[in-house]
């Protein structure tokens, strides 16, 4: 069930991204679903290149990366949902295809039931250029105009590239926060990013205020035990309250600007190689959190 905090419902979901390696099969990713449902969780957020058969390259950066698509493509996403009882609380797309066919889009997002299409950053792009970031924030206002016609919130997907400077005292985030427009593009903000980045997440989701719609959760730190053989660790993705994130802070303010959704996204590094060991921990996380 969704968690009520203050007037708002907010929901608990988990990135698709994270189960490239459980969905194998059709059953194996009914199975999945299941185990998901039962954690506690709400829905998904599906990835457009996720529900629809995946470019080879787009295969082979994601491997590359540590997160395998899988073969979902080829499944009917829609009646697995509803089989397991979730459904899809966001569609991540990219901004070349909501500007080239909205109404493709429009479409995908009403046969899922969501209201929401977010922008997962952008590939081959210089986020130190101001006038790009500039022109990628018209481009956001743009495609979310379009989106606005029929109902459905465009959001805008952070990683770390997004903290670097374009002047002096200027990120790119910051100005792309400056240049789009509030009454039409929202943010879905991964507080992982920035802190893995050496920015506040809070002060950043702070800034935001209202204009975050989805929080993407996920902790940091490491898992090494024992002696290490030098002083300087390397810091990886954790299950949530394992790490070193003040993840309750982040919570508070999440609840506190009502959120439609918390959505775990954690890449690779889980209990036993297990994705689903992985989000079932950080579910009891955060029941204990009221979510």
């Amino acid at each position: 069930m969704e968690k009520k905090a203050g007037d708002f419902m907010i929901e608990k979901a988990v990135q698709q991204i994270m189960l490239g390696t459980v969905c194998k099969t059709e059953a194996q990713t009914k199975e999945t679903l299941r185990c998901i449902k039962q954690a506690g969780y709400d829905g998904i957020e599906l990835n457009g290149f996720m529900i629809r058969p995946t470019p080879f390259i787009v295969r082979m950066l994601t491997k590359f990366a540590g997160m395998p698509v899988g073969k979902g493509g080829n499944y009917h996403w829609k009646e697995l949902l509803k089989e397991a009882g979730l459904h899809a609380v966001s569609l991540h797309e990219d901004l070349g295809s909501v500007r080239k066919d909205p109404d493709a889009v429009i479409r995908e997002a009403n046969e899922f039931q969501t209201k929401h299409i977010v922008i997962t950053g952008m590939y081959r792009f210089d986020y130190s250029d101001k006038a790009a970031v500039c022109k990628l924030a018209s481009d956001l206002n743009h495609a979310a105009a379009e989106l606005k016609k029929s109902g459905i919130r465009l959001s805008y997907h952070n990683h770390n590239c997004e903290f670097r400077k374009v002047e002096s005292g200027l990120t790119a985030y910051e100005l792309l926060i400056r240049e789009t427009d509030p009454d039409l593009v929202g943010f879905e903000f991964d507080s992982y990013w920035p802190t893995e980045a050496g920015v506040s997440a809070l002060d950043v989701m702070k800034r935001l205020g209202t204009r975050m719609k989805l929080f993407h959760i996920n902790d940091r730190g490491t898992k090494i035990t024992g002696p290490s053989m030098t002083p300087i660790l390397t810091s990886d993705c954790m299950e949530l309250g394992d790490g070193n994130m003040d993840l309750d802070a982040l919570l508070t303010q999440a609840k506190a600007v009502g959120v439609d959704a918390v959505i775990l996204e954690t890449h690779k590094n889980w209990i036993d190689k297990s994705p689903l060991r992985s989000l079932e921990r950080s579910a009891e996380y955060l029941k204990r959190c009221s979510f």
